[in-house]
């Protein structure tokens, strides 16, 4: 199939999957035309990619992922080893958005959103007092 049967397939864009090609994800067959022909196991990765991906996981979690996934002697604590680190990862990132929504709140009702220019929401992020 071609790239964009193959976008069509796996529900990611053409241009994501020249990407993951480009950067050595996947690597498609080529035609004597030198087009690009996806095979049903290039499809798979890349829908491997798109979950993923959507997991959350970068790019270079996925390749690890991708070569664990592809060796069948792999350890399954390897890829349980970067599910917890991606976890951990989540779970700052959570607490650095609820801290950032603590002082946004805080900062609202600081401000009484009047006529007037004063305003704590602007002298905070000025880093003024």
């Amino acid at each position: 199939m071609n790239v964009g049967q193959a976008a069509g397939r796996s529900g990611l864009p053409a241009k994501t999957i020249r990407y993951y090609e480009e950067i050595g994800l996947i690597t498609p067959q080529r035609a004597g035309n030198r087009y690009r022909t996806y095979s049903d196991e290039d499809l798979h990765f890349l829908t491997f990619l798109k979950r993923a991906r959507g997991l959350g996981f970068s790019i270079d979690e996925c390749r690890q992922l991708m070569a664990l996934y592809r060796d069948r002697e792999r350890a399954s604590q390897d890829v349980r080893d970067i599910a917890v680190s991606h976890v951990t990862a989540i779970d700052e990132k959570i607490a650095e958005l609820q801290s950032m929504r603590a002082t946004l709140n805080k900062l609202i009702l600081a401000c009484r959103g009047d006529e007037r220019p004063d305003c704590p929401i602007l002298n905070d992020i000025a880093g003024a007092r």
